[in-house]
C-alpha cells in the first residue's frame, strides 16, 4: 500500500486527517499561524503564565481560524486551496472568539453580564464552532451540542423527568459565551495548557526520529521470536500509541509495517489488522501520556496527573500481557514463525544509533515524579528533545524539522481544541439545568441498585457514544453524566472515571463501528466487521478489567495492602494469560471444547476481585497448565 492509498485511508476514518494541502501564500500563512500557536502555548508553559480565561479565548482563537482555513465544508470542495468564504467565516471566527481575550477583564468586572451586542457575539460564536467541529471532528459532536443546547431552550416540553422550566435565549448565550461554563470550560481549559503541549512534544519526539526508533527497538527485541511481526506490533504500537491519542493514526503509522510482515510471515489479513488495532487502541491506556484523557481527568477529580498514570500502570500492563498472551499462543497453535535474525536490525545497533531519544521520555517521567506540573514537564520535555537529538546527526533537528514539528503539534491539537469547546456545550447544558445529575439518578434508579447492572449500563453507554465521538470528547461527555451515577454507588471517583475512560477508547475496537479495526482492515485487505469481531475477541479480557478495578481499587494503586495486591496482580495475570489459551483453543496442545470451557471459566474466576477466589483460581490453573503440559504427546495421538 503506497503513501496515497494509506492517506485515503486514514481520512476515510479519521476527520482530523482530511485537512486541505495548501501551497503558495495560504501555505505560507497557515504554517506561520500554527507555529505561532505551538509557541504561544510553550512560552505560557514554561515561561510566563496568563489568566486562564484569557489563555483559552487565545488557544480557540488560534484553533478555529486555522480548521477553517484547513478543512473543507464538503468532501466537494477544494482541498488544495481555502475559498473566500473560508477566509470570512475565519476572519468573522478571529473576532467573535478573540473578543473573550480582548474584552476579559469587562467581562469579569460586570459579572458576565451581557451587553446587547454580546449577544450576537455569542450566537457567532456558538455557530461558528459548531460549524469548525462539523468539519474537523465529525457530524455526531456538534448533533449533540445543538441537541443539548435546544434542550436548554425547549426543555419545558421534555417528557417526565427530564422536563426544566427552560430558559431564556439570552441567558444561554451568556452562560455558554461569556462564563467559564460553556465553550471556554474546564475542558478547553485542559486543551489549551498540558494536552497541546504534549501533542507538541510528541511532535518533536516523532520529527528527531522516535517513531523509526520505535519500530526498530521492537524489531530487534521481538522480531525474531515466535510470531515476531505480530509482537513488534504490540510493541511499537503501544509505545507510539502512548504519545499519539489517536487509535486510527496509530494504526495507520505503525500498520503499513507491521501488517505486511504478519501477513508475510502466515498471519491471515484479518489476525493481522486485529492485532495492529488492539496495540494501537491500547496505546492511550499506557502511561506516561495516554493521550489526552488523563490529563482532563486529573483537571475533573482535582487529583495531581501522576496519581491518574499511576492508576493506569497496573491495567496498562494486564491489557498488554492479555494482547501479548494472544498473539504468541496464535503463533504457536498455527506454527508461525519470526522475522530471520539477519533480516533484523541488531539491539545494540540500534540503541548506539538512536538510543538517546529515550532520554526525553525519562526526562518527562522524572519531572513529573518529581512533583512539577505536567505543563512544565511537557515543556521541559520539548527542550529536552531539541538538546538530546542535536547530540547525533542522524537525529539533529535542523530549522526546518524545528519549524515542521512547531506546525505538526499545533495541527494535532486542532481536534481536540474544537472538540473540547464544543464539549462545553453539553457541559454547560448539565450546570445549568442540572441534567447530569438527572440522569445519573435515573440510572441508579432503572438499576435498582444494583452495582453490576449500574456498570453494565455504563459500558453500553461509553461503547455506543465512542462509536461517534474522540476519545477526548466521549470521556468528557460521559464522566459528567454517567461517571456520577457509578459515583453515586459508591464506586471510588478515580475508578469510575477510569471506568468511562477505557469503555470510550475500547469503543474504537468493538462492532459496529470500530474506526481502529476498520483501517487495520484497510491496510490488510481484509473484512472489515471480521477483523473487528477478531479484534474484539483478541482484546476480550480487556473488557473485564473495568469491573475488576472497580470491584477492587488496589488495582489502581489505591489503599494498597501488600500481599493482597500481589495476589491480585498475579492472579489476574494468570487470568488472562490462559483466558487467550481458552478463546484461542490451544495451550501446549489443541484443546478440546470441555477443556476450554473449564480453563475459560478458571480465568474469569481468577479476574474476580474476592482474594479467597483469585487465590483458589491461581492454583487451577497452575494445575491444569501442568496437565496440559504433560498430556502433549497423549493429544498428538
Amino acid at each position: 500500500m503506497d503513501e496515497s492509498q494509506v492517506n485515503d485511508l486514514i481520512e476515510k476514518y479519521d476527520a482530523e486527517s482530511r485537512y486541505r494541502k495548501l501551497s503558495g501564500l495560504q501555505s505560507k500563512f497557515i504554517t506561520a499561524w500554527l507555529v505561532c500557536m505551538s509557541l504561544f502555548h510553550l512560552y505560557t508553559a514554561g515561561i510566563a503564565t496568563m489568566p486562564i480565561t484569557i489563555q483559552r479565548a487565545i488557544h480557540l482563537t488560534f484553533a478555529i481560524v486555522a480548521v477553517y482555513f484547513l478543512y473543507p465544508a464538503c468532501k466537494k470542495c477544494s482541498k488544495v486551496y481555502t475559498p473566500f468564504y473560508d477566509i470570512i467565516l475565519a476572519a468573522a471566527s478571529f473576532c467573535v472568539v478573540g473578543y473573550i481575550a480582548f474584552a476579559f477583564n469587562d467581562i469579569a468586572q460586570r459579572g458576565a453580564e451581557p451587553l446587547p451586542y454580546e449577544i450576537y457575539l455569542g450566537a457567532a460564536a456558538i455557530v461558528l464552532v459548531i460549524e469548525a467541529g462539523r468539519r474537523i471532528v465529525g457530524a455526531v459532536l456538534p448533533f449533540l451540542s445543538v441537541f443539548f443546547l435546544l434542550y436548554c431552550y425547549f426543555g419545558n416540553y421534555a417528557p417526565g423527568i427530564f422536563e426544566i422550566r427552560g430558559y431564556a435565549f439570552e441567558r444561554i448565550i451568556q452562560h455558554m459565551y461569556l462564563t467559564s461554563e460553556g465553550m471556554f470550560g474546564l475542558a478547553l481549559g485542559v486543551s489549551a495548557t498540558f494536552v497541546i503541549v504534549f501533542i507538541i512534544f510528541g511532535a518533536f519526539l516523532s520529527q528527531s526520529g522516535g517513531a523509526r526508533f520505535f519500530n526498530e527497538l521492537a524489531l530487534a527485541v521481538a522480531g525474531d521470536t515466535v510470531g515476531g511481526p505480530a509482537k513488534v506490533a504490540v510493541v511499537a504500537s503501544g509505545l507510539l500509541g502512548t504519545i499519539n491519542g489517536s487509535s486510527v493514526a496509530n494504526v495507520a503509522t505503525t500498520g503499513t509495517f507491521t501488517i505486511p510482515l504478519m501477513k508475510k510471515v502466515g498471519y491471515t489479513p484479518h489476525k493481522a489488522g486485529a492485532v495492529e488495532a488492539c496495540a494501537s487502541t491500547g496505546g492511550q491506556l499506557m502511561p506516561p501520556i495516554m493521550g489526552a484523557g488523563a490529563f482532563i481527568m486529573s483537571e475533573f477529580l482535582g487529583v495531581s496527573y501522576l496519581t491518574v498514570a499511576t492508576a493506569a500502570i497496573v491495567p496498562a500492563f494486564i491489557y498488554y500481557t492479555a494482547i501479548f498472551t494472544n498473539v504468541h499462543i496464535s503463533a504457536r497453535k498455527d506454527n508461525l514463525t519470526g522475522i530471520p535474525k539477519d533480516q533484523l536490525p541488531v539491539l545494540r545497533d540500534v540503541m548506539r544509533s538512536d538510543g538517546h531519544l529515550l532520554i526525553p521520555v525519562i526526562v518527562v517521567i522524572v519531572t513529573l515524579l518529581m512533583r512539577y506540573t505536567p505543563l512544565r514537564a511537557g515543556f521541559i520535555g520539548v527542550l529536552a528533545v531539541v538538546l538530546i537529538s542535536a547530540l547525533k546527526k542522524n537525529t539533529r533537528m535542523n530549522l526546518a524539522a524545528i519549524i515542521k514539528a512547531l506546525e505538526e503539534g499545533a495541527r494535532g491539537a486542532l481536534g481536540v481544541a474544537i472538540a473540547c469547546a464544543l464539549v462545553g456545550f453539553i457541559v454547560g447544558t448539565s450546570s445549568l439545568t442540572s441534567l447530569g445529575l438527572t440522569i445519573s439518578n435515573n440510572i441508579v434508579s432503572i438499576s435498582s441498585g444494583s452495582l453490576i447492572l449500574t456498570m453494565v449500563m455504563a459500558m453500553a453507554a461509553c461503547l455506543v457514544l465512542g462509536m461517534g465521538l474522540p476519545t477526548t470528547a466521549n470521556y468528557i461527555v460521559c464522566s459528567t453524566i454517567i461517571a456520577p451515577a457509578l459515583i453515586g454507588m459508591k464506586v471510588l471517583p478515580l475508578a469510575a472515571h477510569l471506568f468511562v475512560f477505557y469503555f470510550g477508547i475500547m469503543a474504537d475496537l468493538t462492532p459496529p463501528v470500530c474506526l481502529a479495526a476498520f483501517t487495520g482492515a484497510g491496510i490488510a485487505g481484509a473484512s472489515p466487521i471480521k477483523t473487528g469481531f477478531t479484534a474484539t475477541r483478541i482484546a476480550f479480557a480487556s473488557y473485564l478489567l473495568p469491573y475488576m478495578f472497580v470491584y477492587n481499587p488496589m488495582i489502581l494503586m489505591q489503599n494498597i495492602v501488600p500481599y493482597e495486591f500481589a495476589i491480585l496482580v498475579i492472579s489476574a495475570v494468570a487470568g488472562v494469560v490462559v483466558l487467550a489459551g481458552a478463546l484461542e483453543g490451544w495451550i501446549y496442545r489443541g484443546l478440546k471444547l470441555y477443556e476450554r470451557c473449564a480453563l475459560g471459566g478458571t480465568a474469569l474466576a481468577a479476574i474476580h476481585h474476592n482474594l479467597a477466589v483469585s487465590v483458589v483460581s491461581t492454583v487451577l490453573i497452575a494445575a491444569m497448565l501442568l496437565y496440559f503440559k504433560r498430556t502433549v504427546n497423549r493429544a498428538e495421538v
